[in-house]
């Protein structure tokens, strides 16, 4: 019997097994399951704009024009002015001349790193002959995405991994990188802590360093700065160093990813990257939708206003009952709890209540550090923030 058999057979009684539940709605940001409203407190839409009438109108007018799907890749002869325009305003939204469009953010990461320090190679297919080898190295933050760290994986490049947001371990690395040319990789805003990367300080070490700096603002894009424009924005910190990586299936409410460079860049990973010439992008009424989406993010900042309103409400609200919060710098607010066990009778106690949190455990955070983590929306109302902190003053005995 091979090694998928026994592990089969092993779920199928083992505690862990377990089926994921269907629900009849999406959450924005409350879903139905089984007939029973609940309130979700885990979802990605943080901007509640899955549902939106003007992403819904613009989705159903691109399938009436282009069908349910594109059904080519762009380099091989499916390319459509929708992807173009969308690619445009993104680059638009990361003060960058071009964005190159990839069917998710996963792939995204997937294709960008595991083929960036291979373009010299690939590229010699098409006839180009480099002046001088060079050597590559990555450099990741120890909580980056796993996203990221397959990506850097597949390159066969070296790697180093620097501790979370440490600049002065980061570089005693990149000073004994002799030889190589760094790439710097981050999280803009991790997922699972709730932190900003220290982008200004990263941008320093990245030009000082000669590195080229790859910045993953999958839960940045849409929520910082001014105009939703993402970690660099926030810290009002740009340069040509930068490649600024997003994910369109969070803020924006849809489905994709894609990478904000320079144009010249663009060509190259477009010409380079398997992940984006040998594959579908997304369906073209999901571009649609997307350029639907930007309008909204510049029509309705009082989405974002929001969402940061109903942060901050949440983290007051929580202050006195004495649960430790890892970060209050995003709406990814993690309470730690600390004990998996625990942490999972506590998501278990606030289900019964209607209100969904996820429970994250090793390998998601480290051991001993099991934690709810409550990500803030849009659409969240009083009422629902209340009702959440209540059930979690119950639950540290305040009640």
């Amino acid at each position: 019997m091979h090694d998928l058999s026994d592990i089969a057979t092993w779920l199928e009684s083992h505690p862990i097994h377990h089926e994921s539940a269907v629900h009849d709605t999406l959450p924005d940001p409350t879903f139905i399951t089984q007939g029973e409203t609940v309130v979700s407190f885990s979802t990605n839409n943080y901007l509640a704009l899955a549902n939106h009438p003007r992403l819904v109108a613009a989705a159903k007018a691109g399938l009436d024009r282009y069908g349910v799907g594109n059904c080519e890749s762009r380099l091989l002869g499916g390319d459509l002015e929708v992807y173009r325009t969308l690619e445009r305003r993104l680059g638009e939204l990361k003060h960058k001349s071009d964005a190159v469009l990839f069917v998710t953010g996963y792939m995204t990461n997937i294709g960008v790193l595991s083929s960036l320090v291979k373009a010299g190679m690939l590229a010699r297919l098409h006839g180009y002959r480099a002046k001088t080898r060079r050597k590559y190295a990555y450099y990741s933050d120890e909580f980056n995405h796993i996203s990221i760290r397959e990506g850097i994986q597949m390159s066969g490049a070296e790697r180093h991994t620097y501790r979370h947001c440490d600049m002065n371990h980061l570089e005693e690395l990149l000073k004994a990188a002799e030889g190589t040319c760094p790439i710097i990789v981050s999280d803009g805003v991790f997922s699972m802590e709730g932190t900003i990367a220290p982008l200004p300080e990263l941008v320093a070490l990245a030009e000082k360093y000669g590195a080229i700096l790859y910045i993953d603002d999958a839960h940045a894009t849409g929520i910082l700065g001014e105009h939703g424009g993402g970690t660099s924005e926030h810290y009002n910190c740009y340069s040509p160093c930068i490649m600024q990586m997003g994910t369109l299936s969070k803020a924006l409410g849809a489905i994709g990813g894609f990478v904000a460079v320079e144009k010249e860049i663009a060509d190259v990973i477009r010409l380079t990257s398997s992940a984006y010439g040998f594959t579908c992008p997304p369906p073209p009424d999901q571009a649609a939708a997307l350029i639907a989406a930007l309008d909204v993010l510049e029509e309705e900042p009082q989405r974002r206003q929001r969402l940061w309103d109903n942060q901050r409400y949440f983290v007051e609200r929580m202050a006195p009952l004495g649960y430790q919060i890892l970060s209050t710098a995003t709406p990814i607010v993690p309470v730690l709890i600390g004990d998996a066990a625990q942490c999972q009778r506590h998501a278990q106690a606030l289900r019964k209540e209607g209100i969904h949190v996820d429970a994250i455990q090793f390998p998601a955070a480290p051991l001993g550090q099991a934690r709810l983590r409550f990500m803030m929306n849009a659409g969240h109302t009083r009422e629902q923030i209340d009702h959440a902190v209540a059930v979690m003053a119950r639950l540290a005995g305040h009640v």
